[in-house]
């Protein structure tokens, strides 16, 4: 109700209305400020389908292994063999024993 002009404000200045037309625009005014509009849901893209891969995609495939289980084995044994092989501090570089061990020191 926002059609009222200073004549409608005047009368109800004289009849002891003004109060409560007052307070009535400020209920109506908080009410709309109170009231939630819902938010529209933004458009879907276009052949979208709930659940599925978008199109042109598919789920990833699983990693490859860099090493077959077998080479892992061969390196664990390989580790082992190094732990349990005597010292090797004796050893000059020259003549390393051949073990994995001296075979990585004297590559590196």
């Amino acid at each position: 109700m926002n059609d009222f002009d200073e004549t409608d404000i005047g009368a109800m200045k004289r009849e002891g209305d003004l109060g409560s037309f007052l307070r009535d625009q400020i209920r109506a005014g908080r009410q709309r400020r109170d009231t939630p509009t819902p938010a529209a849901p933004p458009p879907r893209p276009p052949g979208h389908r709930p659940g599925a891969w978008p199109s042109g995609t598919s789920p990833p495939e699983p990693r490859p292994q860099a090493h077959p289980p077998a080479a892992w084995g061969a390196a664990l044994n390989d580790y082992r063999a190094a732990l349990m092989a005597d010292d090797h501090t004796e050893l000059s570089s020259d003549q390393p024993c051949g073990c994995v061990t001296c075979q990585i020191t004297k590559e590196n």
